[in-house]
Parts: structure tokens; sequence; C-alpha cells
């Protein structure tokens, strides 16, 4: 039974003798079972306490650095506001750099800053470009752990990513979207806001391998590189039902839903499955107004404290642990929106 504890400190947390725990560690016998389990007990308490005790009044100072909308930033931050008072006892202290769009060179430039600055941990959204992974090469060079969160740069050096599983997300999306067109025609328009966001490029595999496999017969229709801004995606969205008449349907990766709907309405158009992403502040109240026909939500409070604790971890402030497991995906319809999401 392995521990870093001493005999006389177990004994205490158990409230048994140093002779009895000592029989039960080193298996001399004459011991009841129930009397090894409290020992068992003893240590396991022991060492949650230590934790708690590596964790008393340290501050960890992070930042988060996001090229995404505005409204996904914000329930971002809200994520993590929200759940600092259960990090406790550690402090966590935030700073935000938050881009909407613009070069990948800018987004480099904020990651420099924190790498001389200093950090103890960045959390993460970016494309998968170059430039960025080289920019976190230099940052992990310099002792900052980078935790990638929602979208993931597998070929850096990060310590963790936080995030649902991509594919089956977009697979999810292609089920309820088959499953609501029936054999009905008409072509499915799918829209990203970057080809450079990995998370985004593996939803739409994911998508496309099921649509292939359940309805080879459909038509999917891309348009990308409009950043999920309502000014850009209209413009995207209003050329592409111009070409295409046939278009009925809609899997948006990358976000802009209030564009991509007036689009549709300015021009007349039908819009029968609508599927989106995130229970952000607009699709909650598109969704309320039933002009989605769901949102494929992850829990970012879960999300945003996985990412914290992975921090900690990279400090040694927390035990070490495997792989940070996919966050669940919920369909969520007009019907069971969750009570936290925004008003």
């Amino acid at each position: 039974m392995g521990h870093p504890f001493p005999i006389r400190e177990i004994a205490r947390q158990a409230g048994l003798s140093e002779a009895t725990v000592d029989r039960v560690l080193n298996g001399r016998g004459g011991v009841r079972e129930s009397t090894a389990q409290e020992v068992r007990r003893a240590i396991a308490d022991l060492d949650r306490q230590r934790t708690q005790v590596r964790l008393m009044g340290r501050t960890f100072m992070v930042d988060l650095v996001m090229q995404a909308p505005e409204r996904f930033t914000t329930a971002v931050r809200a994520a993590l506001e929200a759940e600092l008072p259960g990090l406790r006892p550690a402090v966590l202290r935030s700073r935000f750099h938050f881009r909407e769009t613009g070069p990948a060179a800018e987004l480099v430039r904020t990651l420099d800053r924190i790498a001389r600055r200093g950090s103890q941990g960045v959390l993460l959204k970016a494309p998968d470009v170059p430039e960025v992974t080289d920019a976190v090469a230099r940052l992990t060079a310099a002792g900052v752990p980078v935790v990638t969160l929602v979208t993931d740069l597998p070929g850096t050096a990060r310590s963790a990513h936080v995030g649902c599983d991509n594919r089956a997300a977009g697979a999810t999306a292609a089920h309820l979207t088959q499953q609501w067109l029936g054999d009905r025609p008409g072509h499915v328009l799918t829209t990203l806001s970057s080809g450079f966001f990995r998370n985004e490029e593996e939803r739409e595999m994911g998508f496309r391998a099921v649509m292939r496999a359940r309805q080879p017969w459909r038509t999917l229709v891309e348009i990308t590189e409009g950043d999920g801004l309502d000014a850009t995606q209209y413009d995207l969205v209003r050329a592409a039902l111009d070409r295409d008449p046939e278009i009925r349907a809609v899997y948006s990766i990358g976000g802009g839903n209030d564009a991509t709907l007036r689009a549709f309405a300015d021009l007349g158009r039908p819009c029968t499955v609508f599927v989106a992403h995130d229970l952000d502040h607009d699709n909650t109240r598109l969704l309320r107004a039933h002009r989605l026909s769901a949102v494929l939500h992850h829990d970012l409070r879960h999300d945003l404290r996985q990412a914290c604790h992975a921090v900690m971890r990279a400090h040694g402030a927390l035990p070490p642990a495997g792989p940070v497991p996919p966050s669940a995906i919920q369909v969520v319809t007009p019907y069971n929106i969750p009570t936290t999401a925004p008003r």
C-alpha cells in the first residue's frame, strides 16, 4: 500500500493505534478487513488534504487568448468567472486577450508578449497555422503551460486540450439533419468561420461522412471565411442562396446565425432544418423563438474548470491525471433549454 505518510499520521487520521496501522501496512494479519479499510480511507483522506495544502494560498495568473466572435468570448468569460469560487483554496486571476478576427501575426504578438512578461498558463483558442504553433513552442520553452480550448493544436507541446469530440459533434448534426429532412429534396448549406480552425474542420468531416453514408444523393454546399461575424456571413449566405435555389437546410459550424436566417428571410426562402453550435446569447434567443432546430451544446463551465485544473497540474499543484476526456455533447431543442442558458 504505497503512500508518503508516516505511520503516526495515518494512525491519528484513522483513530487507530500505530501498531494496528503497522500491521495493516505490512500485511502481518490479525486485523479485521473493516479495520484495514479504515486505514485505506485514512490514507486517501490524507492524500486529498495534501492536495488542499499544496493549493492553499497559491495564486495562478492565467491568460485567455481567443480569436472568436464577441458573443462566444462573452460566454467563455462568464463561464470562467462562474467557476472561480469552486477553484478555492487556490486563487485564480485571469487576463483576457480577445479578438474577433485579424491576421495571425497579431495573435502571435500577443502570445510573445505573454512569454516575455510571464504567466502561470495560457488558455488558447487559435487557428492551426505555423506562426501560431511556433509561438506556442516559444511559450512552452519559457515555462508557460498552454491548454487549448475548443479547438486543438495537436502539433504543439500544449499541456492539454479541453473541448468536445468535434467529429462526433458533426456526425450528430448530420444524424439530426437527415432525420428531420427525411427523403424530401433539398441541399444542405454548411457554414464555417474559417478553414484554419481544426475543430471546425473536424466537425465538417464528421458531418460529411455521415451524410454520405446515409444520404449520398444529397448535395452539401460549403461556405467559409465569414469569421462567424454577421456582417460577412450575410453576404456569403446570400450569394450561396442566389447560386443554389435548392438549399433548404443549414449546419452552422462557425456561427453568424442571425445573418444566415436574415439572408433566407430576405429572399423569401424556407429553412427547414437549422442545426448550430453553442448556447451563446444569440443562439439561445433564436432557439427560444423556434428559429433554430437544435443547438449542439457542451458545458463551457466544465471546460473552463478542466482547463484551470490542467494548468494547476502543470505546476504540480494537483496530482497527475490522464488525458482530459472530451466534453459531453448535449442536443438542445426549444423544449429542453438549460436553466443556465443566457437570457
